[in-house]
């Protein structure tokens, strides 16, 4: 038997339309009708005219809810960024380790490799951001432990990890061919960041393999007329490239650039971190932005839904495109065929929000989750 969600308004492949419904059999989505088609046999769930969206997808979040993964890599703060990411919609993301000692690095792939078995379904593995940065921009990043990357500790890291890194961001330019050839065939997304890459540095190393940029404007050297640095070689490139929509790591005039320069390459991440006192990594709220503190900007306060929000509200950018970029192409970037989209035949994880960007319902492969109609 499926289930009909129905009055509702569908956002899926840069669109919105009304006066269809969604039927979901276990958990695929079976098939996209017209109101008045909807089986008989369906049990019919009435979203009262709410946005009925893919899942989003964090592909850079550091910790929730009080207890920071990327410091102190345990079981509860994995536990504690699930929970809490499916309550605000993100069906898939990528617990995020920043440069750190190697005992904080290979506790992080260990607990990650403990609690891949019993995760509810949207934990879909690591990011490591860093060891392997430039310390010329290494932000909230210790210079101490930033390094560069050797063939024998990158084996011995992702054999360790069994599957479960992800996602590495490194400096391109400092780091051996050998090391970059080494870990783009084993699968993992390389994404650019915490670089001082000229111009010259980023046409050759961009999508020739990397495929990615972290975290647009920040960490990276800035455009001058006459030296263009490595912004004009990423819009020039356009690999994928992740951006923090909040107003503090990025002024909203520059989000607006990205977007007309990386159209579809350019996708939301959160960067989120929580409050923390101890450990390299000590976060402090202040304001709507995380320091560090000595008062370095470190990471966010986002969901993925208020990012999506100031993309609309902020930036100008229609609502169903700042939807395909918090879900559909980071899902391209991770190779997730299944997820970003809804249509016949793949993964039922959706978000259901109101006018209000209030998360009303998360739908987790056919499960519904923290639904209230």
């Amino acid at each position: 038997m499926s289930t009909a969600l129905h009055n509702l308004k569908l956002i899926t492949n840069g669109t919105i339309t009304e006066g269809k419904a969604v039927l979901i059999e276990g958990n695929k989505i079976k098939a996209i009708v017209n109101e008045q088609s909807i089986p008989a046999d369906a049990v019919k769930k009435n979203l009262n005219g709410a946005y009925l969206a893919p899942g989003f997808i964090d592909l850079q979040i550091y910790g929730s809810g009080g207890k920071l993964f990327a410091g102190k890599p345990e079981i509860a703060a994995l536990q504690r960024m699930e929970d809490d990411l499916l309550n605000q919609g993100t069906t898939g993301f990528f617990a995020t380790i920043g440069t750190n000692t190697n005992d904080i690095v290979e506790a992080g792939i260990d607990t990650a490799k403990a609690y891949r078995a019993n995760a509810r379904g949207n934990f879909w593995g690591v990011h490591l951001e860093g060891p392997y940065l430039n310390a010329a921009k290494r932000g909230a990043h210790p210079e101490k432990y930033i390094k560069k990357a050797t063939l024998a500790e990158v084996k011995g890291w992702i054999e360790r990890a069994e599957g479960v890194i992800s996602m590495i961001t490194i400096a391109p330019e400092l780091q051996d061919h050998e090391v970059i050839d080494y870990l783009h065939t084993q699968g993992i997304i390389l994404s650019s960041g915490h670089s001082n890459a000229t111009y010259e540095q980023g046409k050759g190393f961009l999508n020739k393999p990397i495929p990615a940029v972290t975290h647009l404007f920040n960490a990276m050297p800035q455009m001058h007329h006459r030296e263009p640095g490595y912004i004009p070689a990423i819009f020039e490139e356009r690999p994928y490239t992740s951006i923090v929509a909040d107003g503090n790591h990025v002024d909203w005039p520059m989000i607006r650039l990205a977007k007309r320069e990386l159209g579809d390459r350019l996708f939301l991440i959160t960067d989120a971190v929580t409050a923390a006192t101890e450990g390299t990594y000590q976060h402090r709220l202040e304001g709507d932005k995380y320091v560090m503190p000595d008062g370095t900007l470190s990471g966010s306060s986002l969901t993925m839904l208020k990012a999506v929000q100031n993309c609309v509200e902020k930036v100008g950018i229609e609502l169903a495109e700042a939807v395909n970029m918090a879900s559909l192409y980071p899902a391209q970037l991770a190779k997730k065929a299944s997820k970003g989209r809804i249509i016949e035949g793949l993964d039922a994880d959706l978000i259901i929000f109101n006018a209000h960007y209030e998360t009303i319902a998360t739908v987790l492969q056919g499960n519904y989750l923290t639904i209230n109609i």
